[in-house]
C-alpha cells in the first residue's frame, strides 16, 4: 500500500478548498446595500420602447388617425397612413417626433402624443431572473428596483435553491464590460438581513443555482 506524503496530501486539500470557494463565489465582489424604502424616490432613464408595448398614438383634432398599437416582434407599428414605422429603441417623444414628420404630409402641423399602455420594454430595460426561483421571469426594470423587490416579482426562492451563492450579471456601461457580483438572497428573504437587499440597474440577470445537498 502506497503512503502519501503529508505535505502533498495537505496542498491537496488547500487546493480543494481554494476551488470550492472560487465556485461558491467568493471572488465576486458585493454590492453595496440599499434600504428596504427608499428615502427618496428618483426617476429612471427615459423609457425605450420594446417589442409588444402597447402603445396609444393620439393625434390631435384628428382622431381618425389616432391608433392603440401594440409593437410587432419587428420592432415596427403601423397606424393610418403610416406603415412599418420603426419603434423599438425610441423614446415615446421620439416616435411622436418621427409621426409628426410622416404625417407631416397629410396634415398641417400635426400634434401628436404618444403614451404606452401596458410595458414590455427593451432586453436592456428588464430584469431577468433565473435558476431555482419559484417563478423565473423577465420583469421590467422600474426606478429604485431592488432585489427584494425582484425576488418577491418571482415568489422567492424554491426549495432547492442555494439562495446565498447566486450572482447578479451587470453590463457595466462606462467600461463596456459585463461584471459579476455575489448575492446573498436567503440571508436576506430567511433572516431579514437588509445588508443583503441591493439596488438592481436595467438589464441585470440574477442567476440562482440549485444547492449540491
Amino acid at each position: 500500500m502506497r503512503v502519501v506524503p503529508r505535505s502533498i496530501l495537505a496542498s491537496a486539500l488547500v487546493a480543494t478548498a481554494l476551488s470550492g470557494c472560487a465556485g461558491g463565489g467568493a471572488d465576486r465582489p458585493v454590492l453595496p446595500p440599499a434600504s428596504y424604502v427608499a428615502s427618496k424616490e428618483t426617476p429612471g432613464e427615459e423609457y425605450v420602447i420594446g417589442p409588444l408595448d402597447q402603445l396609444q398614438i393620439f393625434v390631435w383634432r384628428n382622431p381618425e388617425l389616432s391608433a392603440k398599437v401594440q409593437v410587432r416582434p419587428d420592432g415596427r407599428i403601423t397606424t393610418p397612413l403610416v406603415s412599418d414605422m420603426p419603434a423599438v429603441g425610441k423614446t415615446p417623444a421620439t416616435l411622436a417626433d418621427d409621426m409628426k414628420k410622416a404625417l407631416a404630409e397629410y396634415i398641417k402641423d400635426p400634434i401628436i402624443s404618444v403614451i404606452v399602455e401596458n410595458f414590455s420594454g427593451t432586453f436592456s430595460q428588464q430584469v431577468r431572473i433565473v435558476g431555482a426561483t419559484e417563478k423565473p421571469a423577465s420583469i421590467p426594470y422600474r426606478a429604485n428596483m431592488t432585489l427584494l423587490d425582484a425576488m418577491i416579482a418571482v415568489g422567492g426562492l424554491n426549495q432547492f435553491a442555494a439562495g446565498d451563492k447566486a450572482r447578479l450579471v451587470r453590463y457595466e456601461r462606462d467600461t463596456g464590460k459585463q461584471r459579476e457580483y455575489a448575492l446573498r438572497i436567503s440571508r436576506l428573504l430567511k433572516k431579514g438581513d437588509s445588508s443583503a437587499n441591493v439596488r438592481l440597474e436595467p438589464g441585470d440577470v440574477i442567476i440562482i443555482p440549485e444547492s449540491m445537498f
